[in-house]
């Protein structure tokens, strides 16, 4: 009975304490595994995850386009040619000369003309032009006035640049959320299992002291068989356990971009206190990414209802081109200038409503601005919340560990004194380990919604 008791005081003073402050030896000094940080694997994530790639892709699609935009200022400078070779004469008449000819005219002729001329000009003359030709020509056009939609379009298109990267911004955020949450059930696990580990221990040296009893026929080959039992549930535990980090360890490299699974996490044990992190809501509000691309909606369907008031007005623009020609049989050049005014006059029918239609969406979008803002507000006082309850949680986990500490030692004096039975003595010993669990999931929780709470009010 004293080996049983000395073997389960080890337990109680072994099993891991997981909020206390342990000083480990570096994993690389003890089995060479590679060993990474929380913030390493956030640095990893961020470089190497697809979503941030493709919010990258995405922020030098709209710089393309906002370049592209801003060309619009320059003139408009386009080339023409052609070549065409007509079956026939595309400018095609007959001259009647004699319908041409007044009689004093005719008089004169008579006299000047010899009779077979002169019968010549009563038949009509086949004129044929153009069957072939070279046509050739570049100008250049600078849009002077437009309605504001070449203004109002650059300013849509760097509206869209900002947006692409508030949305890296959000994709950032959601890739770090999912690096911790992975990381920290990794850590669970891992603490799940120094627990298991022990508690063999412990079960494997009550095994051989019982089995020595029960030899010795000072204890029943029942206890023994309870403690096997035990043993059997604890082993099935560990290797879910193991199996539970190898799966997780596969997802945090590829999520992370790692090459193997051959790594190691590190963490800091220590629990931060929460009220330090509270901040003003109503100030946060302003510098949340959510919010802010509110903003930019508002921003946009503004601009949006002034470019379609710019469909709707006159464009005034001015140019200069040189031309070059073959179709009278000859070369000919040209340059020349010239004004343009166009003036929308029936598109007024439907561009009135597509203004009016603008002007609702800008309106709604401001409507969505309100609206979520104060939905933003409540999911940061949630969030709070939920950090505030989480963190009186693991003050309670770390309670349990007390209790079931006293417990398990009782249990133990009860056991040597004869006044209680191994399954009290193992009861005792599951709730010592659970109470551990329990706490190792709490510690994980609270990180998890410090993180939740951090991104609601955009705060490091």
């Amino acid at each position: 009975m004293k080996k049983i008791s000395i073997a389960i005081f080890l337990l109680t003073a072994t099993l891991p304490l997981f909020a206390q402050v342990n000083t480990p030896l570096p994993v690389e000094e003890r089995t060479g595994v590679r060993l990474l940080s929380l913030n390493q694997l956030k640095d990893s994530a961020l470089r190497n995850n697809i979503s941030i790639r493709n919010a990258y892709h995405n922020i030098d699609a709209a710089q393309e386009q906002r370049k592209e935009a801003f060309t619009k200022y320059f003139p408009n400078v386009s080339g023409v040619g052609a070549w065409f070779n007509a079956d026939k004469g595309m400018a095609k008449t007959d001259i009647n000369p004699s319908e041409m000819i007044s009689p004093e005219m005719s008089a004169t002729l008579a006299q000047m003309l010899p009779p077979q001329m002169l019968a010549s000009l009563a038949n009509p003359i086949h004129i044929s032009m153009m069957k072939n030709g070279v046509i050739a020509g570049i100008s250049a056009v600078q849009p002077v006035f437009a309605g504001g939609q070449i203004i109002n379009g650059n300013k849509l298109a760097k509206v869209g640049e900002d947006v692409s990267r508030l949305q890296l911004q959000l994709s950032e955020d959601e890739v770090v959320k999912n690096t911790e949450q992975y990381f920290w059930q990794i850590v669970t696990l891992k603490e799940k299992t120094k627990t298991v580990n022990t508690v063999e221990e412990l079960l494997n040296g009550i095994n051989k002291d019982v089995t020595v009893a029960v030899k010795a026929g000072v204890a029943m080959r029942n206890d023994l068989l309870q403690v096997q039992l035990r043993q059997n549930e604890v082993e099935s535990q560990k290797l879910k356990l193991n199996n539970g980090i190898s799966i997780l360890k596969l997802v945090l490299a590829q999520y992370c971009g790692l090459r193997d699974t051959t790594f190691d996490v590190s963490y800091d044990p220590e629990v931060t206190v929460p009220i330090n992190l509270k901040q003003d809501h109503q100030q946060a509000l302003l510098q949340t990414t959510e919010y802010q691309l509110l903003n930019k909606q508002v921003e946009a369907t503004n601009l949006q209802r002034k470019m379609a008031i710019g469909e709707n007005l006159p464009t005034v623009a001015v140019g200069a081109g040189y031309n070059y020609h073959t179709l009278l049989d000859n070369n000919h050049t040209f340059g020349m200038l010239f004004a343009t005014v166009s003036v929308p006059i029936s598109s007024w029918w439907g561009g009135s409503h597509a203004i009016k239609r603008k002007k609702i969406e800008q309106q709604k979008a401001i409507d969505q601005l309100n609206d979520n803002s104060e939905l933003l507000k409540i999911r940061m006082q949630k969030a709070w919340n939920e950090v505030d309850e989480s963190y009186q949680q693991l003050l309670l986990a770390r309670k349990s560990i007390e209790q079931a500490e006293e417990n398990l030692r009782l249990n133990r004096n009860f056991y040597q004194a004869g006044t209680s039975t191994m399954s009290d003595l193992l009861q005792a010993q599951l709730l010592y380990q659970q109470a551990h669990d329990k706490h190792t999931d709490a510690f994980a929780e609270y990180q998890n919604k410090l993180l939740e709470y951090k991104i609601a009010v955009n705060c490091e």
